[in-house]
């Protein structure tokens, strides 16, 4: 007996899915300005995949049962935002204006490491 139609169909939705799924995609090409800031594009990627096959009954017991079968497959590509990086910080820019709490504190947390240090050598100082 020879190989199952649905391996045939499984097999070929499996390398074509392969052919999309790239790095590129969620991590754009980065972009170099002339003051040696880099930009990279960031994505949020999503893939869905179906498939589905049934052997068709027949009348005749010796026939070999014709096969229906199908597949699908989606994708989703979000901006989620981009990553500057310049000689002294390293920042993610969201492309959406609706920053969550949690986004706004971690935006923050660099800034107030630089205060705690600068009131530490203001102390140092002192002494």
């Amino acid at each position: 007996m020879g190989e199952h139609p649905i391996n045939n169909l499984m097999g070929t939705v499996m390398e074509n899915i392969k052919g999309m799924i790239d790095v590129n995609t969620i991590i754009g090409d980065p972009v170099e300005t002339s003051n040696g800031t880099m930009i990279i594009p960031i994505s949020k990627v999503g893939f869905g995949f179906a498939a589905g096959g049934s052997d068709i009954p027949t009348r005749t017991p010796d026939a070999s049962k014709p096969f229906g079968g199908g597949s699908g497959a989606g994708v989703s590509i979000s901006p989620i935002g981009f990553l500057v990086i310049t000689p002294e910080q390293i920042k993610l820019i969201p492309v959406s204006s609706n920053n969550t709490p949690l986004d706004k504190l971690v935006d923050y947390i660099p800034v107030a490491f630089e205060k705690v240090n600068s009131m530490i050598k203001k102390n140092k100082e002192e002494e």
